[in-house]
């Protein structure tokens, strides 16, 4: 089968210090990704989720920004703690993880 379930891009982009709107991989974005990258592995989701690096997502001012496909899910994930919770209830359990939508940062 062709494709996969679940695609999951992780925003590393990457601006120079100081910059107004600041950006993921200094928000810590690298360790966002590696833990979804091997949670998704330790769930025995290989072929199933493919979880990506991406460049700028443009949503630098809610990062660290993580989106998931197909839903076109866009997700504000500042904590390990966070990325396992979308990894369990979004990733794995297909649930929208509410309180992590950029949408719903006040």
């Amino acid at each position: 089968m062709a494709g996969f379930k679940r695609h999951v891009f992780v925003c590393l982009n990457e601006r120079p210090a100081g910059h107004p709107r600041g950006c993921c991989l200094g928000r810590a974005s690298e360790d966002i990704f590696n833990h979804l990258k091997s949670g998704a592995a330790k769930a025995g989701l290989k072929g199933e989720v493919r979880i990506n690096r991406a460049g700028c997502l443009d949503h630098c001012e809610h990062g660290p920004t993580v989106v998931v496909y197909p839903e076109g899910t866009w997700y504000h994930v500042p904590t390990k703690q966070d990325a396992q919770e979308v990894l369990e209830k979004h990733i794995v359990g297909g649930q929208v993880v509410e309180h992590l939508l950029i949408d719903n940062i006040a």
